[in-house]
């Protein structure tokens, strides 16, 4: 039972923090709390669906899988140039607006794919042993993606020219803008990785886990992805992860340990975000913005 929390807890950990990476670097860069990112989550598991062998195109896995990221990656650019510009500088109006936005996206994926669930294809067959384990091979494929795309978010935010532009832009605006940074094309940038990200992860949770995608599957996601960035510190790429892997294990715990424990799922998350707040109100690595080196 040990060896099942630690297994699979590492597996929804680091898809969990893959999802709220990309929810965290729109906050940190950009000052918006974007409530769209579970519908971004959401469309990518449909394109890859709709690309893919199941779906219109009946392509190969791989190939459908770059299709939707670039997909999403420009949907989430869409949404920011055409929604959340007017409103950027108002974050209220920001939280209507990517609701709306979110709304929106649900009611295409109606039109479009109907309230049916779409079959998502694994990646490949079988599974192997770990610990007296069965993981199949398409949750190890997930967990190795999500690790490397977290280390690789981490490097280009680090030691890229676009990525130190980002940091430069979450700590000071206006000077920013004063060396010569160009604010606007810096946030559509921003949100075409946040919503590749979110898609990535909506991909490798559909095809692993639940392998179907369905109009109401953003909802959890956006949930676990605002209690993780609000449990690590709005704006902390390494709170982020490490909120991930809390609440991550967290859930797990909870499903194996307790019956219908998959009913508490977004309990906890949110239990574990409420009680850290009461002790650090900024959360565990709190600064109003931090995208850290």
């Amino acid at each position: 039972m040990i060896e099942n929390i630690i297994i699979l807890g590492l597996i929804s950990s680091a898809v969990y923090a893959l999802l709220s990476i990309g929810f965290t670097l729109v906050y940190g860069v950009a000052n918006v709390i974007n409530m769209a990112h579970g519908v971004l989550f959401m469309l990518g598991a449909y394109m890859f669906y709709f690309f893919g062998p199941l779906g219109f195109f009946e392509l190969d896995l791989i190939v459908a899988l770059i299709l939707a990221i670039i997909v999403v990656g420009i949907a989430g650019a869409t949404i920011y140039r055409l929604m959340i510009h007017p409103v950027v500088e108002d974050a209220l109006a920001s939280i209507v607006v990517t609701l709306g936005a979110a709304m929106i996206v649900q009611q295409i994926i109606y039109i479009v794919f109907g309230g049916a669930h779409r079959a998502v294809p694994p990646f490949t067959s079988g599974s192997i042993i770990i610990l007296g384990v069965p993981v199949t091979y398409s949750k190890l494929i997930a967990l190795g993606v999500s690790l490397a795309l977290i280390a690789i978010t981490a490097i280009f935010i680090a030691k890229a020219k676009i990525g130190k532009a980002m940091r430069a832009v979450s700590q000071d605006r206006e000077v920013a803008m004063l060396m010569g940074i160009n604010t606007t094309r810096l946030y559509i940038l921003t949100m075409a990785m946040s919503a590749s990200l979110a898609s990535i992860a909506g991909i490798f949770i559909a095809s692993s886990t639940t392998q179907v995608a369905e109009p109401h599957m953003w909802l959890h996601p956006l949930g676990m992805a605002f209690a993780i960035v609000i449990l690590g510190g709005l704006g902390s790429i390494k709170g982020t992860v490490i909120g991930a892997f809390i609440v991550g294990y967290a859930e797990t715990a909870v499903t194996t340990l307790i019956p219908g424990g998959s009913f508490l799922r977004g309990a906890v998350a949110l239990a574990i975000m409420v009680a850290v707040l009461l002790l650090r109100p900024k959360g565990l690595f709190g600064k109003r913005i931090e995208l850290e080196e």
